[in-house]
């Protein structure tokens, strides 16, 4: 069985971005995203509508690090120090070894390769230092662009769920994505 501890809190690189622990700083971040319908349209959650929501979610976030049930980090452009967005592994399933990972980034940086490469790190990230079984990816069908980040990494389609999440009035298909560590290459 895995064992989960994030203190010291893990900062990490890759080739063009810098992962920390989100702040009270990055609350603006966190409302431009949590709070934009575009940035959250396929995520089926509430919206932050003010500086006070993004701070209940900053607030359950490091309640989960502090925890060690979960772990999300602030991406950082290294040429600005920009924060762009933030990721992590939300649900990690410690009898089972495995964890679903999400990532959001601003509108602005689609398209740019960035979310491949932090999925690529919260990967490597989760095979080789948490030490997982697999890593799953769930999405909404529609999201074709999340849909190929997911099978660049080498993800492959585990399920198709029809209607089984209600929010905002209507049910919900979602999709699972899965990685199986021994096909894990970096």
């Amino acid at each position: 069985m895995i064992t989960l501890n994030f203190n010291p809190f893990p900062v990490l690189e890759s080739e063009r971005l810098h992962y920390r622990r989100l702040n009270e700083n990055d609350l603006d971040i966190i409302l431009k995203l949590r709070g934009n319908p575009e940035s959250m349209k396929y995520i089926p959650r509430p919206l932050c509508k003010n500086l006070e929501d993004a701070k209940a979610h900053l607030d359950m976030i490091n309640q989960k690090i502090n925890a060690n049930e979960a772990i999300n980090w602030a991406v950082v452009l290294k040429t600005t120090q920009e924060v762009i967005g933030f990721v992590g592994h939300y649900r990690i399933q410690i009898e089972n070894a495995r964890s679903e990972i999400g990532y959001m980034i601003t509108p602005e940086h689609y398209n740019m390769g960035y979310t491949t490469e932090i999925v690529n790190t919260l990967l490597d990230y989760g095979f080789n230092t948490l030490d997982l079984h697999s890593i799953e990816a769930v999405i909404d069908p529609e999201n074709t662009a999340s849909e190929r980040v997911l099978q660049k990494n080498n993800f492959v389609k585990e399920a198709h769920l029809i209607e089984n999440e209600f929010f905002d009035g209507k049910y919900l298909d979602t999709v699972i994505y899965s990685l199986l560590k021994r096909n894990y290459t970096k």
